[in-house]
């Protein structure tokens, strides 16, 4: 098993939900709101006046067989809408009850 998490501006949040329930992952957790600034480019997500854009991020424990596509599927996301911003990082999971 792999976790999954998924770190993107609000505007991809159906596109992830939908990404990951076209690779039959059912579930996952969801945090609506969150802070957040890219390491490397893109703007702020503050939800200030100054930044006003909003991060969302979901983490999803898959079959490991299931990562590549649905990493596939986040890179097709993100390279629509580059300035947005979406991030995947994919954990081992030793261990789940």
């Amino acid at each position: 098993m792999k976790a999954i998490l998924v770190t993107f501006d609000q505007a991809h949040y159906n596109k992830v939900i939908d990404a990951l329930q076209r690779s039959n992952c059912r579930g996952f957790t969801a945090w609506e709101h969150v802070l957040g600034q890219g390491s490397v480019s893109g703007e702020p997500h503050f939800g200030s006046h100054a930044w006003p854009s909003m991060a969302s991020a979901i983490i999803s424990i898959v079959e490991d067989h299931r990562v590549d596509e649905v990493l596939g599927k986040l890179r097709a996301i993100d390279l629509d809408r580059p300035k947005l911003g979406l991030r995947a990082f994919v954990w081992a999971i030793e261990s789940a009850i």
